[in-house]
């Protein structure tokens, strides 16, 4: 059977995405089929394949696989990207919602291939270690670590060391070295999922950025430096330690399209 795809990127996180309105796909996307589809050198190649679905009570629903082939929680990344693919089908305007795995969310089309996506509600930062060390989740888990350089940072490794600890290896974590230079934030993440270092991740960036507030509480607007381009966080930060009005932007951008069997 053909399959039909548009890929995009957000920071270099690439997805195939796929219209899947008329519901032929997904029960046809196995989850060997899909880690074949996102294969660098057998397949399409992409972090994560991005069904787009009808959803009653939303403009579209998006339904997002690893690139593993497992069912995957949120995407910030991937949640901008199909908002973008959203946008080419004529499904939305400035303002849209749609449904997620962790529930409903709001986007907004800021012109050109702009797009931002309000994330749910953070009920607190986990402190591991005061300063260096936290837990977030942000629709999907993140450990987040401030070291001195993240260049010198075998993120692979010592990523992959983190996310099969005893701790996590059950339900895994994604895992973000940052590092402060010259007052901007650089990030690096290892997801799960991928079990690889990506360009770019959006939840990942987005705990970052609550993980960076609750350090120094000097700003809720807050721009990070991923290999594969910037991504903006902007946040309510309120007294009992929560966060709302979430808010992750950054570029969408068209790749291909193309057409394969599977």
């Amino acid at each position: 059977m053909n399959l039909p795809f548009d890929k995009y990127h957000g920071a270099g996180n690439d997805f195939i995405l796929v219209d899947d309105r008329e519901n032929i796909y997904r029960s046809l996307l196995t989850k060997e089929r899909i880690h074949k589809l996102c294969h660098r050198h057998f397949g399409v190649g992409a972090d994560g394949l991005i069904l787009l679905g009808n959803h009653p009570n939303a403009d579209f629903e998006m339904i997002y696989f690893n690139s593993d082939g497992g069912l995957g929680s949120l995407c910030g990344n991937g949640s901008r990207c199909i908002s973008a693919f959203a946008n080419f089908l004529g499904l939305i305007g400035t303002n849209y919602r749609f449904m997620a795995a962790d529930g409903n969310h709001y986007g907004k089309y800021n012109g050109n291939s702009s797009y931002s996506i309000k994330m749910n509600d953070v009920n607190s930062v986990k402190i591991i270690q005061p300063d260096k060390i936290f837990e977030v989740n942000t629709g999907s888990p993140h450990y987040i670590e401030f070291v001195d350089d993240v260049e010198k940072i075998n993120v692979v490794q010592e990523g992959k060391k983190i996310r099969y600890s005893d701790e996590y290896t059950k339900e895994g974590i994604n895992v973000n070295f940052v590092s402060i230079k010259n007052g901007e934030l650089f990030i690096r993440t290892y997801e799960r999922g991928v079990e690889d270092e990506t360009l770019a991740c959006g939840t990942g960036a987005t705990a970052t950025a609550l993980a960076h507030y609750t350090i120094y509480k000097d700003s809720n607007d807050i721009l990070l430096n991923a290999l594969g381009g910037k991504l903006s966080i902007k946040f309510e930060n309120n007294p009992d330690g929560s966060f709302s009005n979430i808010w992750l932007s950054g570029e969408a951008e068209y790749i291909f399209s193309g057409n394969t069997k599977f």
